[in-house]
């Protein structure tokens, strides 16, 4: 099976070959093995030994040995997650989220950017649930589906070795009443306890800001285990999810991140804020 770790793992691997000039049958000879499984591991389906990732990193004369410890950590991270038998794999909300819950259960940190709601692993029930009414979820056991599978997640902000969490906001994400006043001002009182975590980081783009290329997306980027492990990206649309697994594509999401943070409120301002609109609805 094709993975979102496997795939960005293999569209690096891709990318050494070509920059070296060599073909798939000649990297396949060199790890002695077909040319189909270098098809395969340059595509995600199967998992990577990591004798055959130094072994074609030689080959393709990579001399960098941290980007090749990268390479492994990624290597060993999509092994693990093929094997793994999470808990979201039981919960029958969960759908095309599983690959990213799987993902979220293994990352370090994720730098998140949302114009418009709460992050998920900032959200109270009550907030959830306002949630679940408005969206495709009508039935009461789907929507405490839904508030379970998100409660089980915010675990990874708790604990030992807990998730770094950066989020940045846009102001119109702490204004809009999702539920009603009394549960939004749940939710930014909770949004302000959350804040004094030492590993959540949170930020918020003021309206005097101004417009900026950004305001229209949500996205999160995921960073996996050791320092300097591959970043994958990940964006929901209307009626897809979408991952980032180039490194061209996750360096314009760090860019995007960097701009929306960079021109927002530092996190101490941003709780005076965030104070403000809770205390003046």
């Amino acid at each position: 099976m094709s993975t979102v770790l496997g795939r960005r793992l293999g569209g690096e691997l891709q990318k050494l070959r070509s920059a070296a000039g060599m073909t798939q049958l000649q990297a396949a000879k060199e790890i002695s093995a077909t040319s189909t499984k270098i098809v395969k591991m340059e595509s995600g389906w199967v998992p990577m030994r990591d004798p055959d990732i130094r072994v074609l990193c030689d080959f393709y004369g990579v001399t960098d040995t941290e980007f090749v410890t990268r390479l492994l950590d990624l290597a060993r991270l999509d092994r693990e997650r093929r094997k793994a038998k999470g808990w979201w794999q039981q919960m029958p909300i969960v759908g095309g989220l599983g690959e990213y819950i799987a993902m979220e259960e293994v990352a370090t940190r994720i730098r998140t950017w949302h114009p418009s709601l709460i992050p998920g692993l900032l959200q109270t029930p009550e907030y959830i649930r306002a949630l679940g009414v408005t969206s495709s979820w009508s039935h009461p056991d789907e929507i405490e589906a839904l508030v379970m599978t998100r409660t089980k997640r915010q675990a990874r902000l708790r604990g030992e070795g807990p998730l770094e969490f950066h989020a940045v906001l846009w102001e119109a994400a702490l204004r809009n009443q999702v539920g009603g006043v009394e549960v939004m001002r749940g939710q930014l009182d909770h949004l302000l306890q959350m804040a004094k975590l030492p590993h959540v980081h949170v930020q918020v783009l003021p309206f005097q800001a101004g417009r900026h290329n950004d305001v229209n997306g949500s996205f999160n980027i995921v960073s996996f285990a050791e320092p300097g492990a591959l970043d994958v990206g990940y964006a929901e649309t209307v009626a897809t999810t979408q991952w980032a697994e180039g490194a061209e594509a996750n360096e314009a999401y760090s860019r995007a991140f960097a701009q929306v943070s960079r021109l927002s409120l530092a996190p101490h301002d941003s709780v005076i804020l965030i104070d403000a609109i809770s205390k003046g609805m």
